[in-house]
């Protein structure tokens, strides 16, 4: 019996891992390049079809596998602060979390099909308690992205279909699982076809190639984070962050953009970098990351030299327990000061910033928060946000899937609101994302 008991456990193990594997395929295809909407749309589909007709422990598991294979980059930050022990811990965290959470909405579901539905022997209420069961499950998926452990946002079912056939709309989205819902709950596979219902275009793309875009230099660092924060190592960063200024100038660009804090230090109390800047902001603007000091707390900013202006945004959305520590304050403290020397959380801005260069409006965003649909607001004139300067770090997760996922995360951003973003990376490649689609 113990024999069999361990086989079935293992055999439930197995099958919730390639469940899971199924709803992760897209982010390890885009990984090594590969894009078919065909295969990210029958592999999307047939996840969700497995995964609403089971019951809540194999939810957990799938959950649980879903957790890791999303997000099991998280960890990798433990190294730079020498906390490798951390590491298995975190993973055991991030795999508890997740497999609760579609627990929890397989639970649910369980327990109102009980009520509504007490058990008895007639195939009518059979069939009617087994469609409430997959309904409720359905709405649990679709609500899903609305919940954010610590402020992260980045579980989006929606996101395996931005290289696919069918839309990343929430309606979309909802179209496909009631789909789902009735094939399953009626038996009958005729409803599958409601799936067309939700069908986008795939080559629906501007590539509006006009004269302001070719003039854009977005800049690629490779500083690892340990060379980063070497002070020793920065004279030499930093003059070779200007010579790339130097060559974008040479090759008539009019703006440049380099990535999130490519001078780590305090940049509003050095003057002579400020100078450096301002003398070459003179034949072409500049857009830079760099850490801004106001005498009292420090910010992660966004530096905006034009002619003989400087500007600075504040980023708006710190990263969860990265910058600032989502714990109460009793809880936080006591964590600042055990694992990150007693360094002070960095402080967000209160408001999103919306820039102008040239004739071009841009909305700021820095790293973890052009991933964060907050950032993706309306305007003051009531429009969302056309274009978007992002400067990332991933220096802190690579190599892993991290920039992988944000970039299609910056993907559905894009379709989802019309939103053109130029992402300048350091240690990934920078890119520019229109129409949803990355440009060559």
């Amino acid at each position: 019996m113990n024999k069999i008991k361990h086989y079935l456990s293992t055999f439930e193990l197995t099958r919730c891992f390639f469940m899971a594997l199924l709803s992760s395929a897209f982010i390890y295809l885009n990984f090594f390049g590969i894009s078919y909407p065909f295969l990210n749309t029958l592999l999307g589909i047939l996840s969700l079809y497995l995964l609403l007709k089971e019951e809540e422990k194999t939810w957990f598991y799938f959950g649980a596998f879903v957790g890791l294979f999303w997000f099991w980059w998280i960890v990798i930050s433990f190294k730079h602060y020498e906390m490798l022990w951390a590491i298995p811990i975190g993973l055991v965290m991030i795999a508890l979390i997740y497999g609760v959470v579609f627990w929890f909405i397989a639970k649910i579901a369980s327990l109102t099909v009980g009520c509504i539905y007490p058990a008895n022997s007639s195939t009518l209420k059979v069939d009617k308690s087994t469609l409430l069961s997959l309904c409720i499950k359905g709405l649990g998926l679709l609500l899903l992205s609305y919940l954010h452990p610590f402020g992260f946002d980045w579980l989006k079912l929606e996101l395996m279909f931005v290289e696919s056939y069918i839309g990343i709309e929430k309606w979309q989205f909802l179209v496909v699982l009631l789909a789902l819902i009735l094939t399953l709950g009626k038996r009958k596979n005729i409803y599958l076809i409601l799936i067309f219902l939700a069908y986008q275009p795939t080559d629906v793309i501007s590539h509006d190639n006009s004269p302001t875009k070719e003039k854009i230099e977005l800049i690629s660092t490779h500083t690892t984070v340990q060379d980063k924060w070497n002070t020793a190592l920065q004279p030499t960063q930093f003059e070779l962050l200007f010579a790339q200024i130097d060559q974008a100038i040479e090759e008539n660009k009019t703006l440049v953009i380099l990535p999130e804090s490519v001078f780590p230090l305090f940049l509003n109390h050095s003057q002579t970098l400020i100078d450096k800047l301002q003398k070459r902001a003179k034949k072409i603007d500049i857009v830079t990351g760099g850490l801004y000091w106001d005498g009292k707390v420090p910010h992660n900013s966004t530096y905006i030299f034009r002619q003989n202006k400087i500007s600075v945004a504040h980023k708006v959305i710190l990263v969860p327990f990265g910058e600032s520590n989502p714990l109460p304050n009793f809880l936080s403290d006591w964590v600042n000061r055990v694992f990150y020397d007693g360094a002070i959380d960095y402080q967000a801005s209160a408001n999103i910033t919306d820039y102008k260069v040239g004739e071009v409006h841009y909305r700021n965003a820095i790293c973890f928060e052009a991933t964060s649909e907050a950032l993706y607001a309306k305007s003051k004139k009531g429009n969302y946000p056309k274009n978007m300067i992002v400067l990332s770090n991933n220096g802190w997760f690579t190599p892993s899937t991290e920039p992988t996922l944000q970039k299609l995360l910056l993907m559905y951003y894009s379709k989802k609101y019309g939103t053109t973003i130029y992402h300048a990376v350091n240690m990934s490649e920078s890119y520019i994302i229109e129409d949803g689609k990355v440009r060559d």
